[in-house]
């Protein structure tokens, strides 16, 4: 018996001095290469693959999908050896946006690194998450596989385009300081093909395009923030937006940024000063009572892109993934009445501050 709590008192103690981890900053003048980074950085706090699109029903009904995988690196001592030891958590989420039904369906998960049931690999995109798949082949394009109660989505999604790398070469700042910024890149104007199905229904073919993030982290939000608003639009003559804007826990812009490459492939990019988000309509969740401006102005520059909504209720309640509940939606976007591109809006922290 006292052998039995001599070992319990040693695992204890070791795990009151482990030592914490070393979390790796996010740096300018770090130069992207692919295909590696296409694939996980494990040594960094945070990072996610998110894939956004709107396909076609072969009757021409028009839905909206998301999934976004998650890799988090936890606070537990990288030293301890054991194999249960939650070094790396993997969390999955996916949403199928239809006006039929008029508000989210969504799944989500989430499992520690392992026992080839989750994983987040290296070197290329290859990640898991019991049969959540998604996976970039040879070629370039990316296999999505989530199979849940809730909604089924088998998509394959072929780049069209070069790589856009967002920021200073990939460096993109989050606020005012150096250490608030990500690595991060997109791949818009994908193509989409495949099939969507939600419970109850026989998956359907679908076609469209969808939009591809891909960020990593240690620091990414300053301590005066409370979320963001970030859209990204696939616009119908082949150009690409990217806008996003982190909002002060007091209201206001704390920073923003926008790139936008036209069809002949000229990127501009709009410093914090130049890029505005302005509320046109206002949406009240009913279970959350979050107010979200689901429709919205974004100024970039001399340019202004109206957002409007596929539908109002897009709010999708992550708490027993992430722990957060936010709204991400499918939008269209368009100029003096003309419709010119289709993405996604994302809002965070109008429920309560954003943790990363």
């Amino acid at each position: 018996m006292r052998a039995v709590l001599f070992c319990l008192l040693t695992l204890v103690v070791q795990w009151v001095h482990a030592d914490p981890p070393e979390f790796a900053p996010v740096r300018p003048g770090v130069t992207l290469s692919f295909p590696r980074d296409f694939g996980a950085h494990p040594e960094f706090r945070t990072e996610w693959w998110y894939a956004t699109g709107w396909v076609d029903t072969p009757d021409g009904k028009p839905l909206g999908f998301q999934v976004t995988f998650f890799r988090s690196r936890t606070e537990h001592d990288p030293k301890n050896p054991s194999a249960f030891a939650p070094r790396q958590l993997v969390i999955g989420h996916a949403a199928l946006s239809d006006p039929e039904l008029g508000r989210l369906v969504h799944d989500q998960r989430s499992a520690r690194e392992g026992f080839s049931l989750a994983w987040a690999r290296t070197g290329n995109t290859d990640l898991k998450l019991d049969d959540w798949r998604m996976v970039r082949e040879s070629s370039g394009a990316y296999r999505v596989t989530i199979r849940s109660s809730e909604l089924t989505l088998e998509l394959r999604l072929e780049p069209t385009q070069p790589v856009l790398v967002q920021g200073e070469g990939g460096y993109s700042r989050k606020g005012p300081s150096p250490q608030h910024a990500s690595h991060y890149y997109s791949e818009p104007q994908l193509k989409v093909s495949g099939k969507v199905g939600r419970t109850g229904s026989i998956p359907v073919a679908v076609t469209g395009s969808a939009w591809l993030d891909h960020e990593w982290s240690s620091e990414a939000l300053q301590p005066e923030a409370t979320g963001w608003d970030w859209i990204g639009v696939n616009l119908n003559d082949g150009g690409a937006l990217m806008a996003f804007q982190i909002r002060a826990k007091q209201g206001g812009k704390l920073w923003a940024h926008a790139t936008h490459r036209d069809a002949a492939g000229k990127v501009t990019r709009y410093a914090p000063d130049q890029v505005n988000f302005t509320p046109t309509a206002r949406w009240k969740s009913p279970r959350t009572d979050a107010e979200y401006p689901v429709a919205t102005l974004v100024t970039t520059g001399p340019l202004r892109w109206q957002i409007t909504p596929l539908q109002q209720d897009q709010e999708l309640d992550s708490r027993r993934s992430t722990g957060a509940v936010y709204w991400e939606g499918a939008v269209t976007v368009g100029r003096d009445g003309k419709q010119l591109g289709r993405g996604y809006l994302e809002m965070t922290g109008y429920v309560r501050p954003m943790k990363l």
